[in-house]
C-alpha cells in the first residue's frame, strides 16, 4: 500500500515536470522553433483546430518559421490565427507556404519572459508539493486504520522518500527554469 502511494505520487510529479517542460517550448526565445505556433489555435470549418495538424512548420533558417498548410484553402485562417495568437510574430503570405520571422525579442519583453518562465515554474513547484500533500495524507489514514499493518516508523519512512521525490523534483524544476530563462536572455 505505501509503495502504491509512493509511486502514484513520483509519477504524478514526473507528469507536472513534463507538464511545465511543454509549456516553456511555446515561450519565446531569440530562435525560431515549430514549438511556437504549434498549438496556435486556427478556426478550421468551424472547429478549433491546432496548426500542427494542418500544416507542414519547418525552421529553414535559424530565425524563420516556415508553414505549410496541408489544404491552402486554410491559408488565410492561419494567418489570421497566428497573429490572434499574440506571439508578437508577423506572418506573411509567399506562395503556397507562410513565412514567419522571428525577431529577437526587446530588453522589456525579455523580463516579461523570463517572468512567465520563473511563475510557471512555481505554479508546477507548488503542484509537486501538492502532490507530495496529499500523498502524506493518504500515509496518515492508512497508519490510523488499525486494519493495515502499517507502523509508526514505515509511515515515518514512506514520508521521508516522498520528500526526497519532492526535493528531487522541486530542483529539476529549478534547473529548467534557471536554463530556459538563460536562453530567454540570451540575444
Amino acid at each position: 500500500m505505501l509503495q502504491d502511494i509512493q509511486r502514484e505520487a513520483k509519477q504524478r510529479m514526473d507528469k507536472t515536470v513534463d507538464y511545465y517542460q511543454n509549456e516553456l517550448r511555446g515561450i519565446r526565445t531569440g530562435r525560431a522553433t515549430t514549438a511556437l505556433v504549434d498549438y496556435v489555435k486556427v478556426d478550421y470549418y468551424g472547429s478549433s483546430t491546432d496548426l500542427r495538424e494542418l500544416a507542414a512548420i519547418s525552421v529553414p533558417e535559424p530565425t524563420v518559421l516556415m508553414v505549410k498548410p496541408f489544404d491552402p484553402g486554410v491559408k488565410s485562417e492561419i494567418i489570421k490565427a497566428i497573429e490572434v495568437a499574440d506571439l508578437g510574430l508577423n506572418p506573411m503570405a509567399e506562395g503556397a507556404a507562410i513565412r514567419i520571422n522571428v525577431p529577437a525579442p526587446s530588453q522589456e519583453r525579455r523580463k516579461q519572459l523570463v517572468g512567465q518562465v520563473r511563475k510557471l515554474a512555481e505554479d508546477a513547484k507548488v503542484a509537486i508539493r501538492n502532490e507530495r500533500r496529499d500523498a502524506n495524507k493518504a500515509i496518515d489514514v492508512l497508519t490510523k486504520d488499525k486494519s493495515n499493518s502499517v507502523s509508526e516508523d514505515q509511515a515515518k519512512d514512506a514520508k521521508s522518500d516522498i520528500d526526497d521525490v519532492t526535493k528531487k523534483h522541486t530542483e529539476n524544476i529549478d534547473g529548467i527554469c534557471e536554463k530556459k530563462v538563460r536562453e530567454v536572455e540570451d540575444i
